[in-house]
């Protein structure tokens, strides 16, 4: 299912978890995708993809909110994208866009501030949702640090790792 949330932005939605991927054609002509989803999930993200016109391998930008292959089992669709996760999201130079380290889910979690639209990955949930902390992966003791900062920020638009 595909969710246009704004001129810039895209979300598609899939079956399998309810993952969401996000797409942002940014005004400086760049392509950027958020999380990748699961490779079960990867006919139907291609098709949506088909849908809003983007050829993968026009993608240049490819950022991955954590590590869990829900979100990067198809980063391969996007062959010429440059990686950001992380380890390297400090060198990631978007005009309007902040990054935030917010570990509990995972120790490696990041979000997303562009504009007034909120990329929360799997930290943050619409309602009262949040991610597991009960991973071996997370880092539950940090998890209300992430969440109180994240609540902090002034947007307008939560665009979560599942709906």
């Amino acid at each position: 299912m595909i969710n246009i949330i704004s001129d810039e932005i895209s979300q598609m939605c899939f079956s399998q978890f309810g993952s969401c991927v996000y797409f942002l054609k940014l005004g400086d002509g760049r392509k950027v995708i958020i999380d990748t989803s699961t490779k079960k999930n990867k006919e139907e993200l291609l098709e949506d993809l088909d849908k809003l016109k983007i050829d993968p391998a026009s993608v240049d930008t490819l950022i991955l909110t954590h590590t869990h292959w829900d979100h990067v089992e198809n980063a391969g669709v996007f062959s010429n994208a440059e990686i950001f996760n992380n380890e390297n999201i400090d060198d990631l130079e978007i005009e309007g866009m902040k990054v935030f380290r917010c570990p509990g889910h995972t120790f490696d979690s990041i979000a997303l501030l562009y504009k007034k639209f909120l990329f929360s990955g799997d930290t943050l949930f619409h309602g009262s949702g949040i991610g597991r902390r009960d991973l071996e992966e997370s880092e539950p003791e940090k998890m209300d640090e992430s969440l109180a900062l994240l609540r902090g920020l002034d947007y307008d638009v939560l665009c979560p790792g599942h709906v």
